[in-house]
């Protein structure tokens, strides 16, 4: 009965609400037209990791276009097939640059440093400073800046216009294998001449400050180094830990989270050796798949924080919920 009385006390409720609506003078009677904002939230995400505090900041988005002169070694149809199946562009694929920083209480560690000045990709990146302004973070604050390789995306935001460091307080860690190939004036007159004149202007500025790391080493409290040679011959990924938790931030060990996942063996065409980063990218994944362990891919969908599990002979990326509330 009582169930039954609720029941006809809401319908009577909704004729009433609908007869109301429908009153002569209330259709269309609204006469404020809400401006179109243009506006976006600001390019940060914070999440917490044991006691250390993350906080994601972008660069900003990275348009590569046509994926079939990027993304090689398999029939440019199924490539297609799979950005459409993903409700993805088949003509224009877009990486973003996802940065962490981590607070570990005594020091605050950042990891690449985005586009800086170059425009090689687009304008759409690059906004790395304007970023960790909207997150509340100072440059003057970071004491270390930490990156994967030396390509333009990783080192371009260490100096500014002028080649002055941006941060002043940081030293820059990087593989000395990355730093001697990719500031090599000797390959200025080749193909990779782009990458080598801007990681000159961003790296030789800091030189003095440069700190090399080796695979294995913990070179920070919290951060080991882990060898993943192929996209660069000294790329490298980070165990990042705090209090029992951990997340291992792959750096470029794979550019897409659905092409280089469900197609790990994919050759991608800013690899200095394909097979070998395609050979890296199978070990690494399963070896995070196995142990579960969460990641943060600097390219993957905005902010870029999951984890990767077994899929047939492939992967598969699960975003990790943005949570909130701290």
């Amino acid at each position: 009965m009582t169930s039954e009385v609720s029941r006809r006390s809401l319908l009577s409720l909704g004729a009433g609400l609908g007869a109301n609506l429908l009153a002569p003078g209330l259709i269309g009677s609204a006469s404020a037209k809400a401006p179109k904002l243009g506006t976006q939230a600001p390019y940060f995400h914070r999440f917490m990791l044991g006691s250390a505090e993350v906080t994601v900041v972008s660069d900003g988005p990275l348009p590569l276009g046509d994926p079939s002169g990027t993304f090689v070694g398999v029939p440019k149809e199924d490539v297609q097939k799979m950005l459409t199946d993903n409700f993805l562009s088949s003509s224009n694929v877009v990486l973003e640059q996802n940065a962490p920083i981590v607070n570990m209480g005594d020091r605050l560690i950042l990891f690449d440093t985005g586009m800086g000045t170059s425009q090689l990709f687009g304008n759409t990146a690059g906004r790395l400073q304007k970023s960790m302004a909207e997150a509340g973070i100072k440059p003057g604050d970071i004491d270390a800046v930490v990156c994967s390789h030396a390509h333009i995306d990783h080192i371009g935001g260490i100096v500014d216009a002028n080649d002055k460091p941006l941060f002043p307080n940081a030293q820059v860690y990087l593989s000395e294998e990355d730093f001697k190939f990719w500031t090599d004036e000797g390959k200025l007159g080749s193909p990779l001449k782009d990458f080598i004149v801007h990681a000159r202007k961003n790296l030789m500025p800091v030189k003095d400050r440069l700190v090399f790391f080796k695979d294995g080493q913990e070179f920070l409290p919290g951060v080991t180094a882990m060898h993943a040679p192929g996209h660069t011959f000294g790329h490298h990924m980070f165990m990042i830990q705090s209090d029992g938790k951990s997340f291992a931030f792959l750096g470029d060990l794979t550019h897409h989270q659905v092409l280089l996942l469900e197609k790990p063996r994919m050759e991608f065409a800013y690899d200095s050796d394909p097979k070998m980063a395609a050979a890296t990218r199978v070990k690494m994944l399963d070896m995070l798949a196995a142990n579960k362990t969460a990641v943060m891919s600097y390219h993957f969908a905005w902010p870029g924080y999951g984890h990767v599990v077994k899929s047939g002979d492939g992967f598969r990326y699960i975003a990790e919920p943005m949570v909130m509330n701290l």
